[in-house]
C-alpha cells in the first residue's frame, strides 16, 4: 500500500481469477460500490487490480473483502506476479478433462449399441451398471470446470451458462442411476459422457487461444536490470539490487550491459543502443552530461553515470504502466459469444422449469416432468455455442499459419475484423530493420576486405551490414590485430605501415589522433574508409522498405483502412518513405509516450486503429490498438503486446490477417445463427415431451458438428 496524490491511499491486488471482460466489470463493479473509492481499474495481462481511495473511509482489508465476497481470490501484488508467463494450469486441467471424458464417452456408447440393439433383463441392467461405473467417475472429474464455476456463481448470488450445464448434468446422471438401480430400460450415460466431451471441447480451444495472449508485460520486465554496480565514495565499488540504487548514485556500466535506471554520464564515451525509445537500430554516441535511459544498451566503452530516477520513475517503468493502462481498452472488449452467452442462462433455466411445472399441471408424474426437463436441458446446453466462436478461431489460426502467420488471442480475429484504420512504426515494420549498402559498395576488393577486417571487430549495424555485402561479393576480411575502438568515432589500426580508419567521416578524414574531441552525431547513415594518406571513402547505407510494403499497404486502402505512420525516426526519413508508400498523415521523432498519445487521440474519433509495430517503443502503442500485429523480428515487448505475428519478411500478411479476420467473423456470425436456429426447433419439441435425454444429446452433438464443419470451410486470401 503506497501514498497517493491528494492524500488518497493506493492499493495493489493481484487478482488471480479474473479470465474475461465480465470478471473484470464484476470486480471493478464491487471495488467501486465502496464508499470512499476514488479509482478502481483492472489490468487484465497481469491481473492487477489498483484502487485509490479516502483513507477516513476505507481500509485496505474492506478492498480485499469485497473482491473476495463476489468469489475472486486477491492478495497484494508482487512485481512476481507481473513476470509470470507460463501458460495457465486450467489449460491442462481442460484437455486431461476432454481425453477422460472422450475416453468414456466411446466405451459407454459401444455398450449402448447393445441396449439399443434389443439387450433386455439382466443383460440390460449389468450394461447399465458397468456404464454407471464408467460415467460416475467421469462425470465427477470431467465435469469439475463446469461445476466449480456454477457452484462459485450460485454462491455469490449470480449465473452464468455453466449453470444449467451442471443442472442438466447432474440430473440426467442422477436419473440415469434411478433407472438403473430400478431395472428402468432408459439410462442416458452416453448422453452425458458425450454432452461433457462436446463442451470440454469447446473450453479447451477457446482457453488455448486465450493462453496465447497471456504473457503481457512480463517479456518488457526482462530490459530492467536486476542490479547495479554502485562507487562508494572512498572509491570502492558495490554490487547492489537495483531496489537498494538511490538517485544521487554512481553507477558504472560496462560495455555490453543494460542502463539499470535513468541519468546522465558522469564519465566516458560510448555508443547507446536506444531503439527501444526511437526504435532506430543506429546506436547513438554519448559524452558527459549525455541522458540515459533505463533498458537501453551499452555498445561500446565502460562509462560511470549518476542516478537520477530509479524505480517505479524510471522510463522502463513508466513504460510498463504506459502498456498496462494501454490495454485496459482491450480488456474491455466483449467478445460476441460472451455478449450472447449473458442472456443465455437466464433463459435455459427459464424454459426448464416451465416445461417440468407445466408438466405436472398436466399430471404427468414427477419422473416424467424431470424427464423432459433433463431433455430441454441438454437439447439447449450450448454446444454449439461454446463452439461457434473457438471453431472458427482456431481453423483461422491454423489457415494463417500456413501463411507464415502467427495469432496469439483469439477475440483479436474478432477485435481485427472491425478495423477501419491501420497505424504503422517505420523502421523494422515498413522498413526491414537491417542496413545494406545503398548501390555499389565504392570499394574495390583490397580496400574492401581492409574495411570489412576492421567491421569484424565491431557489433555496431552498420559494420554488421558491410561484413555481409563483402561476404555477398565474395570478399574475405582481412585478419588485422590490434585493431583500436573509439566510442563514437569508429575503428583504426596500423596495417602495413598504413593508418586504417573505418567510422565517421568527420573523424575518418582527419589526420590520425585528431577528431576525438567532436562528438556530433549525424543523421546520415554512413561510414567512411581512409587507408593512409588516401582521401576517405564514404559508403552510405540505407534500411530498405520491405520489398511488397507499397502493394501492402494499397491492398488495405482497398479493404476501406486509412493508412498512417507513427515512427520515432528523424523527420526526413519518415517523410521519405511515406512518400514512397503514398502515405499522407505521418509523425517523426515520436516517444513512446507520444505514440500511445497519438493511438488514444485516434481511438477518441472513433477509430478502431490496427497497429503495426516491432520495437520496444511501440509495445505500449501495440497494446493499445484494437488489434495490433508485428513481425517475428521484433522485440521481446513488441512480440508480447501484439496479438499476431508475421514471420516473413513480406508486408503482405497484414492484409491476409485482416482478410482472413472479416471472413471468420461472417462464419461466427453464421455458427452464432445456426445455434440459435437449433433452440428455436429444438426446444419446443423437448418442451411438448417428443425427446428423450439421450436423443437430445445426439441431437445437442449433431449441431456442434454442423458448427465445426462450417468452421472447416474457412480459407485464407491469396
Amino acid at each position: 500500500m503506497t501514498e497517493a496524490q491528494a492524500g488518497r491511499r493506493r492499493l495493489d491486488l493481484h487478482v488471480p481469477g479474473i479470465h474475461c471482460a465480465g470478471c473484470i466489470r464484476k470486480v471493478e463493479g464491487a471495488v467501486r460500490a465502496l464508499p470512499g473509492i476514488t479509482h478502481a481499474r483492472v489490468n487484465f495481462t497481469t491481473r492487477r487490480l489498483s484502487a485509490e481511495w479516502e483513507p477516513e473511509k476505507l481500509s485496505a482489508p474492506d478492498i480485499v473483502q469485497a473482491v473476495e465476497t463476489i468469489g475472486f481470490e486477491a492478495r497484494p501484488f508482487a512485481a512476481s506476479d507481473a513476470a509470470a508467463g507460463a501458460p495457465d494450469p486450467a489449460s491442462r486441467r481442460l484437455l486431461k478433462s476432454m481425453a477422460v471424458a472422450g475416453f468414456a464417452a466411446m466405451n459407454i456408447m459401444l455398450l449402448s449399441v447393445s441396449v439399443w440393439s434389443g439387450a433386455d433383463g439382466a443383460t440390460r441392467d449389468l450394461f447399465h451398471l458397468i456404464s454407471a461405473g464408467i460415467a460416475l467417475p467421469t462425470v465427477a472429474y470431467a465435469g469439475q470446470p463446469f461445476f466449480a464455476s456454477a457452484w462459485g456463481a450460485l454462491k455469490h448470488g449470480r449465473t452464468n451458462m455453466d449453470v444449467p450445464i451442471s443442472i442438466g448434468v447432474l440430473l440426467a446422471t442422477a436419473m440415469s442411476l434411478y433407472e438403473t438401480f430400478n431395472s428402468g430400460p432408459h439410462a442416458y450415460f452416453d448422453g452425458v459422457t458425450t454432452l461433457l466431451f462436446f463442451l470440454l471441447i469447446g473450453r479447451y480451444l477457446d482457453s488455448l487461444m486465450r493462453d496465447r495472449a497471456r504473457a503481457g508485460v512480463a517479456t518488457l520486465l526482462k530490459q530492467s536490470a536486476r542490479g547495479a554496480l554502485v562507487r562508494a565514495p572512498d572509491g570502492g565499488t558495490e554490487y547492489r539490487p537495483i531496489e537498494a540504487v538511490a538517485p544521487g548514485m554512481t553507477i558504472l556500466v560496462a560495455a555490453g550491459e543494460r542502463v539499470p535506471v535513468d541519468g546522465t554520464v558522469l564519465e566516458g564515451a560510448s555508443a547507446i543502443d536506444r531503439s527501444l525509445v526511437t526504435g532506430e537500430s543506429l546506436p547513438e554516441p554519448v559524452a558527459p552530461g549525455g541522458e540515459l535511459l533505463a533498458g537501453t544498451l551499452n555498445l561500446d566503452a565502460p562509462i560511470a553515470m549518476k542516478a537520477s530516477r530509479v524505480g517505479e520513475q524510471s522510463f522502463l517503468a513508466e513504460v510498463v504502466r504506459l502498456m498496462e493502462t494501454a490495454e485496459q481498452g482491450r480488456a474491455r472488449y466483449t467478445r460476441i459469444a460472451d455478449r450472447a452467452a449473458r442472456f443465455y442462462a437466464p433463459a435455459v433455466h427459464l424454459t426448464a422449469l416451465v416445461a417440468a411445472i407445466g408438466w405436472l399441471l398436466a399430471g404427468a408424474g414427477w419422473h416424467q416432468s424431470i424427464i423432459i426437463a433433463i431433455a430441454v436441458l441438454i437439447i439447449t446446453c450450448p454446444c454449439a455455442l461454446g463452439l461457434a466462436v473457438p471453431a472458427v478461431q482456431v481453423r483461422a489460426a491454423s489457415v494463417l499459419m500456413k501463411r507464415g502467420l502467427l495469432v496469439k488471442d483469439g477475440s483479436a480475429l474478432e477485435r481485427l475484423a472491425a478495423c477501419d484504420t491501420a497505424v504503422f512504426d517505420k523502421t523494422g515494420t515498413l522498413t526491414l530493420g537491417r542496413p545494406v549498402p545503398a548501390g555499389q559498395l565504392p570499394l574495390g576488393r583490397g580496400d574492401l576486405a581492409l574495411a570489412a577486417g576492421l567491421a569484424a571487430r565491431s557489433h555496431h549495424p552498420l559494420s554488421r551490414a558491410l561484413i555481409a555485402a563483402a561476404r555477398a561479393e565474395g570478399v574475405t576480411p582481412t585478419a588485422i590485430a590490434e585493431v583500436r575502438e573509439l566510442p563514437g568515432l569508429g575503428l583504426e589500426a596500423d596495417w602495413a605501415g598504413e593508418r586504417l580508419r573505418l567510422g565517421r567521416l568527420d573523424w575518418a578524414g582527419a589526420e590520425a589522433g585528431e577528431g576525438a574531441e567532436s562528438l556530433a552525431a549525424a543523421d546520415q547513415l554512413e561510414l567512411a574508409f581512409r587507408r593512409g594518406d588516401a582521401p576517405p571513402v564514404r559508403i552510405p547505407f540505407t534500411d530498405p522498405l520491405r520489398p511488397d510494403a507499397r502493394a501492402a499497404l494499397d491492398r488495405l486502402r482497398a479493404a476501406g483502412l486509412e493508412v498512417r505512420i507513427l515512427s520515432g525516426d528523424r523527420e526526413e526519413a519518415v517523410a521519405a518513405a511515406a512518400r514512397s508508400l503514398g502515405v499522407e498523415h505521418y509523425s517523426a521523432r515520436q516517444t513512446p509516450q507520444g505514440k500511445l498519445a497519438a493511438i488514444d487521440a485516434l481511438a477518441a474519433e472513433g477509430r478502431k486503429l490496427l497497429v503495426v509495430g516491432d520495437g520496444l517503443n511501440d509495445a505500449p502503442m501495440l497494446a493499445a490498438g484494437h488489434a495490433s500485429i508485428a513481425p517475428a523480428s521484433a522485440s521481446d515487448a513488441g512480440q508480447t503486446a501484439a496479438d499476431i505475428l508475421f514471420l516473413s519478411d513480406s508486408l503482405m500478411a497484414v492484409p491476409q490477417a485482416l482478410e482472413t479476420a472479416r471472413r471468420a467473423d461472417r462464419q461466427i456470425r453464421q455458427n452464432l445463427a445456426t445455434a440459435i436456429v437449433y433452440n428455436v426447433f429444438a426446444v419446443p419439441i423437448a418442451v411438448a415431451g417428443f425427446v428423450t435425454p439421450l436423443i437430445a444429446a445426439i441431437a445437442m452433438s449433431l449441431s456442434s458438428i454442423i458448427v465445426v464443419g462450417n468452421a472447416l470451410r474457412l480459407k485464407a486470401p491469396e
